[in-house]
C-alpha cells in the first residue's frame, strides 16, 4: 500500500501534470510573470464559479484579510469580533491594523462563532464581525448579517477553508458579507504551488479599494491614492489555479465521498463525535475533524495511528486568546470553555482527493481496532 499522507498533492498533480506544464510554459514563454493575462483570466473564471461580481487575487490569504479590512476604513482601535477556535490569521490581520480582536466562543458541533456570544460582545466600539467557515462549512450567516445590519457593522468572511461550499440559499461562502477572502495555500481544496489568495465582493467601491490597496494604493500607474501594500498573485500560480479550478467540483465530490465513508464506518463508536453537517450550508471537507471523548484518549489515538503509519493532525491545539501574542487583551483560562474542550479533543484524519480504497479501508480499520 502506498504511504498515507494527510494531503497527497503529488498524486493529485500527476493527474493533471500535462495541463499544468502547458499553462506554466505559456507564462514562461511570454515572460508575463507579474500581472500577466493568466491573473485576469483566473480572476474572471473564479468570479463566474462563485457567482460574485469581483475577485481580487493577491499574495496569500492573510494578505487578503488585511486588504479587506483596510478597504473598509475601520476606525483605529475599534473592535472586531472573531472566533476563539481558529487559525491566527483572522485576528492577526485585525491586530496588525491596530484594531482590537474581541474573541467569542464557538458552537461545539459546527465550530462556527456562537451568535449569542456575538451579541453579548457588541459594544459602541464594535466595527465588524469576522465569521470563519472552519473545515469547509458554515453556521447561520443570515443571523450574522441580521446582527450586523441592526448594529451598522461590516462583515468579513474568512472562507480560506471552504471555497466551493454554498449556503442554504445557494450563495457561495465568502460572497455573503461585505467582503470575503480565501487562501490558495497548496493544501487547500483549491491550492496553488506556492502562496496565493483572493478577496471577493459584490460591492464595486470595495472592489476598487481592494485593488488599489493590493497594488501600493495606486488608482493608476504612479498615482498613489491611499496607503497600500504589495500583494500580487503571480502569473504562474494563477495559471496553475486556472487549471485546477476546472476540477474543483470533482475534488469536492471526492472529499465528500471520503467523508461519508468515514462517517458510515465510524458512526458506531460512542467515544467519537463525527463531523456534523450544517443545516446552513453544505460541507466541502477541507478537514475531517472528529471530537474524541477525552484529551488522553485523543492523544492515545493519535499515537496509535502514527505507529500504524497513519498521519493525523490537531487543528488547533490551543485557544487563540491564550497565546502570548494576545496576552494584552486580558483573556484568561475559563473564558472560552467550548474552545478549550475542542483544543483538547479534536483530531483530523487524512482528507484528500487521491485516497485509494485500500488506504481508506486501512484507516477505518485501525480506528475501529483502537476502540475495540
Amino acid at each position: 500500500m502506498k504511504k498515507i499522507q494527510m494531503v497527497d498533492l503529488i498524486s493529485q498533480h500527476a493527474q493533471i501534470q500535462t495541463e499544468i506544464n502547458d499553462a506554466v510554459n505559456v507564462v514562461i514563454e511570454n515572460a508575463s510573470f507579474i500581472n500577466g493575462p493568466q491573473v485576469k483570466s483566473f480572476g474572471s473564471n473564479l468570479s463566474e464559479f462563485l457567482d460574485v461580481k469581483h475577485v481580487i487575487p493577491c499574495g496569500n490569504g492573510t494578505d487578503a484579510l488585511q486588504i479587506a479590512l483596510m478597504a473598509l476604513d475601520l476606525p483605529e482601535g475599534s473592535e472586531v469580533i472573531c472566533p476563539a477556535f481558529n487559525y491566527v490569521a483572522t485576528a492577526e490581520a485585525a491586530a496588525l491594523l491596530k484594531l482590537k480582536p474581541v474573541y467569542v466562543d464557538v458552537d461545539p458541533e459546527l465550530f462556527f462563532m456562537d451568535l449569542e456570544q456575538v451579541k453579548e460582545a457588541l459594544s459602541p466600539n464594535t466595527s465588524a464581525i469576522m465569521p470563519v467557515h472552519l473545515f469547509g462549512q458554515s453556521g447561520d450567516m443570515e443571523a450574522v448579517l441580521d446582527i450586523a445590519k441592526q448594529q451598522g457593522l461590516k462583515v468579513i468572511e474568512d472562507a480560506a477553508q471552504s471555497i466551493g461550499a454554498k449556503s442554504k440559499n445557494s450563495r457561495s461562502l465568502g460572497t455573503i458579507g461585505d467582503l470575503g477572502i480565501t487562501s490558495f495555500f497548496p493544501s487547500k481544496n483549491l491550492g496553488c504551488m506556492g502562496d496565493g489568495g483572493a478577496i471577493f465582493t459584490n460591492h464595486e467601491a470595495l472592489a476598487d479599494k481592494s485593488r488599489m490597496i493590493a497594488s501600493h494604493g495606486q488608482s493608476k500607474k504612479y498615482h498613489f491614492s491611499r496607503i497600500g501594500v504589495n500583494s500580487r498573485l503571480d502569473s504562474i500560480q494563477a495559471a496553475i489555479l486556472d487549471v485546477k479550478l476546472k476540477y474543483l467540483n470533482n475534488y469536492i465530490r471526492q472529499r465528500q465521498e471520503l467523508a461519508n465513508y468515514y462517517t458510515q464506518e465510524l458512526s458506531s463508536i460512542d467515544q467519537l463525535q463525527l463531523p456534523k453537517k450544517s443545516k446552513f450550508s453544505d460541507h466541502v471537507f477541507h478537514q475531517y475533524t472528529m471530537v474524541i471523548a477525552s484529551e488522553s484518549l485523543r492523544d492515545d489515538l493519535k499515537n496509535y495511528l502514527s505507529d500504524k503509519g497513519i498521519p493525523s493532525m490537531i487543528y488547533y491545539p490551543k485557544p487563540l486568546p491564550y497565546h502570548e501574542a494576545f496576552e494584552y487583551l486580558g483573556y484568561k483560562k475559563g473564558d472560552f470553555p467550548v474552545t478549550e474542550a475542542l483544543c483538547e479533543k479534536v483530531l483530523s484524519l487524512p482528507m484528500h482527493t487521491e485516497m485509494t480504497v485500500e488506504q481508506r479501508s486501512y484507516i477505518v480499520e485501525q480506528v475501529q481496532n483502537f476502540f475495540k
